[in-house]
């Protein structure tokens, strides 16, 4: 079952483990950019910033569907697409907490809670991206 499978504002655990292996997934690939893209000194300086890169994301996937899941338990609003955007905003909260900036907070929060709400209208609207065009 995928994420969008799972019935939301149930099974929380379910939905944020799913949230948590894609977001490391991603940190992964992007740990490994980084350091293909600026060279480290040593090994263990390549396992550090691999690996802070990747658990930094996987905690962002983890917030983000305890968050949205929460939310939409609390709000007892489960298919609000606001419950994205909390979800996607706290991730980003906690993204400027790691980086001791209140700004990129600020930025994150609101773009990463806007990209998630707009994600879950196009999911419940069917908008598409690729492929031919619907007439």
């Amino acid at each position: 079952m995928g994420y969008w499978d799972l019935e939301e504002g149930k099974d929380c655990v379910a939905k944020t483990w799913i949230t948590t292996k894609i977001a490391t997934a991603i940190g992964l690939v992007g740990s490994a950019y980084h350091i293909v893209a600026f060279p480290p000194e040593t090994a263990v300086e390549a396992l550090t910033r691999a690996t802070s890169g990747t658990v930094t994301m996987a905690a962002m996937g983890a917030i983000f569907g305890m968050a949205t899941c929460l939310s939409a338990q609390a709000r007892e609003a489960p298919d609000d697409p606001t419950n994205y955007f909390i979800g996607g905003c706290a991730s980003g909260i906690f993204l400027g907490a790691r980086t001791h900036s209140a700004i990129t907070g600020t930025t994150a929060c609101f773009g990463l809670g806007t990209l998630a709400m707009f994600t879950k209208i196009g999911k419940k609207e069917g908008w598409r991206l690729t492929g031919p065009p619907k007439l």
